[in-house]
């Protein structure tokens, strides 16, 4: 089990009703990340010029599609955390609640040492693999339960979790309307660590 990279981050919803995201890696990283209208996607840019996807495909697998064709996969391990690759990197969220968690359970050397393989996202998917998530998450949304209904409260139990939270088990994704870093609403302050 290696020690991966921390990288913190915040989130700060604009005006406009699209969130800034400010990474602590010392190296004055920035996006500006939008909902795609009608997916389980956030569009994405930063102060670095590269863009693109990032989408919550399901088992809490988050397919990130840069506008070069580079795609990379995490996986919100709970807690605020997603761990990226095999492991060289996980998120820590500072700004919801189940976060802020974490960061208590990383300043306790926790938050990353209980990252394991298990946790590791797929280094590749197929078309068809993707495919099936995408269904896996759409019957989990629509029945209301699975290990995945996202929300701020990521207490690591499956109904909160950083990658793709709105806010709470009764998230509706797709409408994007509203966004609260500790509750109710659609646009989670965490949206795909």
């Amino acid at each position: 089990m290696n020690r991966p990279r921390e990288i913190s981050y915040r989130d700060e919803l604009l005006a406009d009703g699209s969130v800034h995201r400010t990474y602590e890696d010392g190296e004055g990283r920035e996006e500006w990340r939008t909902r795609v209208p009608g997916t389980a996607g956030v569009r994405w840019r930063d102060n670095r010029g590269a863009s693109g996807t990032d989408e919550l495909l399901g088992n809490r697998i988050i397919k990130r599609s840069h506008a070069d064709g580079t795609v990379t996969y995490g996986r919100d391990i709970g807690y605020g955390r997603t761990v990226w690759g095999q492991g060289e990197s996980v998120m820590l969220n500072r700004t919801s609640y189940g976060a802020r968690m974490g960061v208590l359970l990383g300043t306790l050397g926790l938050a990353t040492l209980a990252v394991t393989a298990a946790h590791y996202p797929p280094v590749s998917l197929t078309p068809e693999e993707e495919e099936e998530l995408r269904q896996q998450a759409a019957a989990q949304s629509s029945s209301g339960g699975g290990d995945y209904q996202y929300g701020d409260d990521d207490d690591g139990s499956g109904s909160g979790s950083d990658a793709g939270s709105g806010a709470g088990g009764d998230d509706d994704w797709d409408s994007g309307d509203s966004w609260d870093s500790d509750g109710g609403g659609d646009w989670g302050d965490d949206d795909f660590g």
